[in-house]
């Protein structure tokens, strides 16, 4: 168990920005830019409108800084989960949805839609385990290859909306 105080608003809305993004870069895969931006809207009365700030960041960034977020995920069962290279909030997020413990076939399966996921988009799938299972997941990645790349990237922002909430719901008390 760590000796860090607990993450309250209190202590997060007196933090300086380092601090700030250093304690919230967990909730956005390897890009804390989005926590570091939100950093100017303090303070936060409630997690929600923590996160809402982090999404408006996300709403007025670039294409190319939406993609990069996209771009940061690792695919549902792929490589990095298989050498367990995936940071801990994925790698317990994609057991949550039992994407650890997948039989030869569904693997099989996974890396097929992950890889014709890749060919059409160009980033990985992106979607909130903690709130499917494997079937519903891999009906969603079936699915969202019909849409077009716009779709497709906002769809991909508003499930990394629903994973970060999450996560600062789980870190963050007020």
């Amino acid at each position: 168990m760590s000796g860090a105080p607990p993450l309250t608003l209190a202590r997060l809305n007196s933090m300086n920005q380092t601090g700030f993004t250093t304690a919230l870069g967990f909730a956005f895969e390897l890009s804390p830019w989005v926590v570091q931006r939100a950093w100017d809207e303090r303070p936060f009365d409630t997690v929600e409108g923590l996160h809402a700030a982090m999404m408006r960041v996300l709403d007025a960034s670039t294409t190319a800084d939406k993609l990069a977020l996209i771009r940061a995920h690792p695919e549902l069962a792929g490589k990095a989960a298989i050498a367990k290279a995936l940071t801990a909030e994925s790698n317990a997020e994609q057991a949550s949805a039992g994407l650890d413990r997948l039989t030869a076939e569904e693997f099989e399966r996974f890396h097929a839609l992950n890889a014709a996921y890749a060919m059409r988009f160009g980033f990985p799938f992106i979607i909130a385990v903690r709130l499917n299972d494997k079937t519903s997941i891999l009906a969603a990645m079936q699915s969202r290859l019909a849409n077009d790349e716009a779709q497709e990237i906002a769809e991909a922002i508003a499930q990394i909306g629903h994973i970060s909430r999450l996560r600062l719901l789980d870190a963050v008390s007020v």
